[in-house]
């Protein structure tokens, strides 16, 4: 796990260091998960049982998570619609193994009107009944199946590539704020091709960019391989996934693709008439990532002082705190905020913490927030044209003074170095703790020793029938194969 240098010379010396949040992740990986949340205030529980109230602090996380990524989607060729939220249960009882993977989770509708019920309450009407119930959406294949079947009609319509931007529910029992709730967000994407090469081709491209994007702007690196056939999604023939290891050791899938063959393709009967004049059935795609990234995010790169943002993602890239005294309180505040101006029109998201409160307090609600960089200005630095930056990253003490044009011109490297610093950090834990291992004897060691991590064995280990008790013992699951060891080796991982 991530310790600020002076954390780890206080350990040395034998004393507790002081952090901001309380327990620790050696303490209480779960409970820190929930205090750093909180401290950030990205988000709170809702009166809607499961359901989450995201922040505006945490709901720009996401919005910027949409910019970039839409951007690329709309590259590719894919476009954006917007498909109901109810779905009528018909349609999952058409496609069985979909619905039996997601029958325990699904919230259903079933009256259209409320009436008293003569207690002061409410209750649905007895004559509201819906001829046929709907399912809150889980996810989206079904009814935009139905819409392909009436899209498609020749070749020339393909390939037919949507997406879009939506909430879902899954009745979840057990919930923890962004890794799992009852309703989040994501983005889905749903293709129709000719043939399984334009669909197999598609869930590997789209895997690339979920793997650029995670790397490129989350500063965080996982494995990207083949889902075993028992956790292939349903009614799938085969599913891509991005699994990332959190600080804690377990696995959090943080995005997936999935060939779907003509599975729902049978089932809506999407068809089109080929290059040949016969008729025949679509190959199709799904797949999406969602706001249980930003639990991720909190997972893999807080420390005990809060969330340590990844600069491109980061709602606030930059945050001054002006140091003021009475007698300087407006001409320091007027040097901020032409500070502030010039970083901005270079391109930077930059707030000016002007508000009536102690330095020291906004310098922690910084900190504990993740906010990559840090500038304090006094009287001295105003006089001397310069400014003090901390960033996130290294710990709070690490400051250092520039000149302020020095800083303008080096805050894009300064940033980078940032994000290049918090991938590599990560890469490198990810990579000390993946551990390779024999036979279903060397897991069940690791695992009853209380060690964290992955382990990484042959894909013919998945065979041995001792290796279904130790995983059901430990809480176990295959990841996925990767693509890095070509689908020989399968990763074995606690996850979320």
């Amino acid at each position: 796990m991530n310790k600020p240098v002076k954390q780890q010379q206080n350990q040395k010396q034998g004393k507790k260091p002081r952090t901001a949040i309380t327990p620790t992740r050696e303490e209480d990986f779960a409970e820190w998960y929930q205090q750093v949340v909180k401290a950030t205030d990205m988000a709170e529980t809702s009166p809607t049982r499961g359901c989450m109230i995201i922040k505006p602090y945490g709901w720009a996380i996401w919005e910027k998570c949409q910019e970039v990524f839409d951007k690329w989607l709309k590259d590719y060729g894919v476009q954006n619609a917007s498909f109901p939220l109810l779905i009528p249960m018909s349609f999952f009882s058409r496609e069985a193994e979909h619905v039996d993977g997601f029958a325990k989770e699904c919230a259903v509708v079933t009256h259209h009107r409320l009436e008293s019920d003569g207690k002061g309450g409410l209750q649905p009407a007895e004559n509201a009944k819906l001829e046929e119930p709907y399912v809150v959406r889980p996810t989206s294949e079904t009814i935009i199946g139905d819409a392909m079947s009436r899209w498609v009609q020749s070749y020339r319509d393909l390939p037919l590539q949507l997406n879009q931007w939506a909430q879902v529910m899954r009745w979840e029992m057990r919930t923890r704020l962004f890794l799992r709730t009852a309703e989040f967000f994501w983005h889905e994407g749903h293709n129709a091709f000719e043939d399984h090469e334009g669909a197999d081709n598609d869930c590997r491209h789209v895997m690339g960019l979920y793997e650029k994007f995670f790397t490129e702007y989350l500063a965080f690196d996982g494995f990207v391989g083949v889902k075993t056939p028992e956790e292939t999604f349903p009614g799938a023939n085969k599913t891509y996934a991005f699994e990332a290891m959190m600080q804690d050791g377990k696995a959090l899938q943080a995005a997936t693709t999935h060939d779907l063959g003509t599975t729902f393709a049978k089932t809506f009967n999407i068809t089109y008439q080929g290059r040949d004049e016969k008729e025949h059935l679509c190959h199709t795609t799904s797949w999406a990532f969602s706001t249980r990234t930003i639990g991720g995010l909190i997972m893999m790169h807080a420390d005990d002082d809060g969330m340590i943002m990844p600069p491109r993602i980061a709602p606030q890239q930059i945050i001054i705190l002006p140091v003021t005294k009475d007698d300087n309180a407006q001409a320091v505040e007027e040097f901020c905020e032409k500070i502030a101006d010039d970083l901005k029109a270079k391109g930077f998201r930059v707030k000016l913490d002007n508000r009536d409160m102690r330095t020291p307090d906004k310098m922690w609600d910084a900190v504990k927030k993740g906010v990559p960089i840090r500038v304090e200005v006094g009287g001295r630095e105003m006089e001397a044209g310069q400014l003090t930056y901390v960033r996130r990253d290294i710990g709070r003490d690490s400051k250092t003074t520039l000149k302020v044009d020095e800083f303008t011109n080096q805050a894009e490297s300064i940033l980078d170095d940032i994000h290049d610093t918090m991938l590599e950090r990560t890469r490198k834990f990810r990579d000390d703790n993946t551990h390779d291992v024999a036979n279903v004897a060397d897991i069940e060691a690791f695992y009853k020793a209380g060690k964290i991590g992955f382990v990484r064995a042959d894909v013919s280990i998945l065979e041995d029938s001792a290796l279904e008790k130790v995983m059901g013992e430990y809480a176990l699951t295959a990841r996925n194969m990767p693509n890095a060891d070509n689908g020989e080796k399968v990763l074995i991982a606690k996850a979320y």
